[in-house]
């Protein structure tokens, strides 16, 4: 039974209708048609209706299934995001000059 009492706790990462509305974005002709023209590919959309059953699933019936299959589609878009090099290597500290006027303008 304490599984049960941590289940009535738990929210889905998104409500339902952010699955649903990402899932209308992601099939849209502008997203595809970009997505085609950056990448060569059409996105792929159905894990987000997936993702939207699951949530509707889990609101009607607390389905430990469904919260499952939530946690799980969640855990791979973190992951797939982590893959990703930064495009700037970061700083550490600001350089030493950060205070000195910019020479915008002069030419140099």
């Amino acid at each position: 039974m304490a599984g049960s009492d941590t289940d009535a706790y738990w929210r889905t990462p998104r409500t339902c209708e952010d699955y649903w509305s990402e899932f209308r974005h992601c099939k849209s002709i502008r997203n595809r048609f970009h997505h085609y023209y950056t990448f060569g590919t059409f996105p792929v959309c159905g894990q987000w209706k997936e993702d939207y059953a699951s949530c509707k699933e889990w609101e009607k019936s607390n389905s430990t299934q469904a919260k499952e299959a939530l946690r799980q589609s969640e855990r791979h878009r973190v992951a797939e995001q982590r893959k990703f090099t930064p495009v700037w290597e970061l700083r550490k500290e600001p350089p030493s000059d950060w205070h000195m006027p910019l020479n915008q303008g002069k030419d140099s």
